[in-house]
């Protein structure tokens, strides 16, 4: 019985890359399409996986695929993803975000290839109305970023009724950790992420860690943030492609712990799993950070029968250093 084809988008990045070595281990022939911008071709360590180097929106290259391969799925993560970036330049997290998708989606259309597991983000919320959050709670975006992820969302909802594309759209938490075995990690530039921060401060990397605002309504006065080992952030697509496969309806679902971790309690258990001090400097609130934001993953329990096996956020810190030590 041959494999089942797997478009991944995005799939050299850095949940793109363990979700192509999860696919690759259940059995699936994954194909990647990574324009190489912000991953890594040494992040692709499976043998079976075919790379092709461009863009979502190259039509040319995707009827190339399309007409090579059979696809049953697409699992989507090409995506920009730095939120200020985005307020200076939305016109680039328009275009690459939520247009260029749109060839993507066309093609999709004249293969009558109808499964779409989507990349989604809290982000498309803002602040929260309630917590734990959950997935009826009203979008409102604050930044391009959100913004142009909820526009996708809108999209694949109009799919689905013009023509049944079936999706999921994971709106996933804070991503962290690195490969429990230590074949693949997290390396963005710039970084933006809290662990490799906190954990590049205690390197040396850079000369300190900046804490943005002590004086939040929480119990230490820092912002608090459901964080998420990028495994589990894998298995969740996984189990989000089967679903769809067997002929599920579309959904969107939130990906955390449930559980609120604030930066004071990252920088303890940084301390704590490496022996070394955490250079810190205090900064001023940045606009648009919310004090609390932690996901209810009831839903995502409920419909793809996932839960976040790794909640420790030791832990999540521990791979992310055996990875950055190398």
């Amino acid at each position: 019985m041959s494999k089942q084809s797997i478009l991944v988008t995005g799939g050299a990045g850095y949940i793109g890359s363990h979700t192509v070595r999860r696919l690759c281990a259940e059995g699936y022939k994954v194909i990647v399409l990574d324009n190489l911008v912000y991953g890594h071709i040494v992040s692709i360590i499976d043998d079976d996986v075919d790379l092709f180097v461009g863009d979502v929106g190259d039509r040319e290259l995707l009827l190339k695929l399309f007409n090579r391969y059979e696809f049953v799925g697409v699992i989507h993560f090409a995506a920009f993803a730095y939120v200020g970036e985005s307020v200076n330049e939305p016109l680039k997290y328009y275009r690459n975000n939520t247009a260029e998708p749109l060839t993507l989606l066309e093609v999709m259309s004249e293969f009558n290839c109808t499964n779409f597991v989507f990349s989604s983000t809290c982000a498309t919320y803002g602040e929260p109305d309630k917590l734990p959050m959950t997935e009826d709670q009203p979008q409102r975006p604050m930044s391009p970023y959100g913004r142009s992820k909820l526009m996708l969302e809108w999209i694949l909802k109009d799919c689905d009724t013009a023509w049944g594309l079936k999706s999921t759209a994971l709106r996933y938490f804070n991503a962290s950790g690195c490969s429990t075995d230590g074949e693949i990690g997290e390396e963005h530039d710039p970084e933006t992420h809290l662990i490799p921060l906190v954990l590049q401060a205690i390197k040396g990397d850079i000369p300190e860690l900046t804490v943005y605002g002590t004086d939040y309504s929480t119990p230490d006065g820092t912002c608090i943030r459901d964080y998420i080992h990028v495994e589990d952030l894998a298995s969740a697509h996984l189990l989000a492609l089967r679903y769809l496969i067997e002929g599920g309806k579309s959904i969107q679902c939130n990906l955390g712990t449930g559980v609120g971790v604030s930066i004071r309690e990252i920088i303890d258990a940084a301390e704590a799993v490496t022996g070394r001090k955490v250079p810190v400097r205090y900064g001023e609130r940045r606009p648009g950070d919310p004090a609390h934001l932690v996901a209810s993953p009831q839903k995502a329990k409920d419909i793809l029968g996932w839960e976040a096996e790794h909640k420790d956020i030791r832990f999540m810190i521990e791979t992310a250093w055996q990875w950055m030590s190398q």
